[in-house]
């Protein structure tokens, strides 16, 4: 086998988050969930913008934020992720490749306006999301370097991008591509609500052994079961897959993998300030340790160090060195 240029390609969707405080009265008032998300057209992204408060613009979107948290821990990493040839299109790029991550695919004039996320957050540190997807959603299968794709140890890929007919045909040649040369597929749930939606698609792809490495925090693990037993709902998984990663918060996160299970705690933290991104880092914490060839524990251990680190801050990419933090951990 060859051996790839890159050791992680992240697949997901390109969007700039504005990041504002909330109070729970303003939730109610605008007839939204804490700590939900929920996909908006361009009108209500418009509409929402000018009633919340003050925003901080900062690159996001699931796999760009593990993306960043890989660069950040010295893994080579590249994204692919559709931006429209416009201001957010531009700023997203320049975020991207300023980090150290390949950015794989260029902008395109005619696929509307660049995705953008208005993320509420309360004083709680919960965050509820409002997505635009505009540009993300027309990523197609013709824009992916597959080449690029076979030379990349490991494949990730966000379910969030599962919902447009375009994104999901572009993923699944992405998959087919990287099993072809003999790489790895790892997948995050992303969310309930995704789950909801596509619960046949996800166990499609599952019980055809497309997915290598699994992640999913504990809401999405027992939403894809169909059950309230944490260990039975596990177990069911961890049976379909080489590789399966569990988040559970503030009770830190497991892992199984054939007959192998280990578990970590959540590292403490000073001060909770927005979860926004904890996912995200955690599974680039955990895929730095595959693609060294560590363990499950450590793997895990780097993972609950990212998503302590990003969760101390607002916005969804690391703010101090992660690789100081990991210390020896990385080897």
């Amino acid at each position: 086998m060859i051996t790839p240029s890159l050791d992680v390609l992240c697949i997901g969707n390109a969007i700039v988050d504005v990041i504002a405080d909330a109070d729970d009265a303003f939730l109610a008032g605008q007839g939204l969930d804490k700590g939900s998300m929920r996909l908006i057209d361009e009108a209500e992204a418009v509409r929402l913008y000018g009633v919340m408060g003050p925003g901080r613009e900062l690159s996001g979107g699931s796999a760009g934020n593990t993306a960043a948290g890989l660069a950040a821990l010295g893994i080579r990493t590249g994204f692919i992720g559709q931006v429209a040839d416009d201001q957010l299109g531009k700023i997203y790029q320049h975020d991207v490749e300023a980090q150290g991550v390949e950015f794989l695919v260029a902008a395109r004039g005619d696929v509307g306006a660049t995705a953008r996320c208005l993320i509420l957050v309360t004083p709680d540190a919960q965050r509820t999301m409002n997505t635009f997807l505009g540009a993300a959603q027309r990523l197609e299968a013709k824009d992916v370097d597959l080449a690029r794709v076979a030379d990349a140890a490991i494949v990730y890929l966000e379910g969030y991008l599962w919902d447009p007919a375009e994104p999901r045909a572009a993923m699944e040649a992405a998959i087919d591509a990287a099993h072809a040369a003999g790489r790895k597929v790892a997948f995050t749930l992303s969310d309930t609500f995704c789950v909801d939606r596509h619960r046949d698609g996800f166990w499609a792809l599952i019980d055809a052994g497309q997915i290598d490495i699994l992640f999913a925090n504990e809401a999405e693990l027992l939403a894809m079961a169909g059950g309230e037993n944490f260990e039975a709902a596990l177990a069911m998984l961890a049976a379909k897959v080489g590789t399966l990663v569990v988040t559970r918060s503030e009770a830190g996160a497991v892992a199984v993998s054939d007959e192998e299970r280990a578990s970590v705690a959540a590292e403490p933290i000073e001060r909770l300030v927005d979860t926004t991104g904890a996912g995200d880092l955690f599974a680039a914490g955990f895929l730095a340790g595959q693609a060294r060839g560590l363990g499950l524990e450590v793997s895990l251990k780097l993972g609950a160090i990212a998503a302590a680190e990003v969760i101390q801050h607002y916005g969804a990419r690391p703010e101090a060195d992660l690789k100081a933090l990991a210390g020896d951990l990385l080897g």
